[in-house]
């Protein structure tokens, strides 16, 4: 930073749901909390995710959340077609990209106060 410059530092609030607050092995961590496999998580909270197949969770969002994170992963992972058409159906958007990708960008946008929701498989 340029001498004289300061950085100003402001604290990030979450206003309806939790961020991930990290991830392992197998688990995530969302409100103080460890929960094993995969999550979806709302501004109703975490939830168990039955993974692709179980798509209601996913499909329950429409009309709630602007854009839903799906964590594939380690890696990026095509979601099977049928749930992509399905989804697109309901009017739910989405981007799919790697587990630990999904947990920061969801974090990131839900500090800005955006309608978001994160379905995630463990790494």
């Amino acid at each position: 930073m340029a001498q004289g410059t300061t950085m100003r530092m402001n604290e990030i609030t979450y206003s309806d749901a939790q961020p991930v607050e990290g991830y392992g092995p197998g688990f995530f961590r969302v409100g103080g909390k460890a929960l094993d496999g995969p999550l979806c998580v709302s501004a109703s909270g975490p939830k168990h995710w039955g993974g692709f197949d179980d798509e209601e969770p996913l499909l329950s969002l429409a009309g709630q959340v602007d854009v839903l994170f799906v964590g594939t992963g380690d890696d990026v992972a095509h979601l099977p077609n049928g749930l992509k058409a399905r989804l697109e159906e309901a009017g739910v958007g989405y981007e799919v990209m790697n587990s630990p990708s999904a947990c920061r960008t969801f974090n990131v946008l839900l500090a800005e106060g955006r309608r978001v929701a994160l379905a995630v498989l463990p790494v």
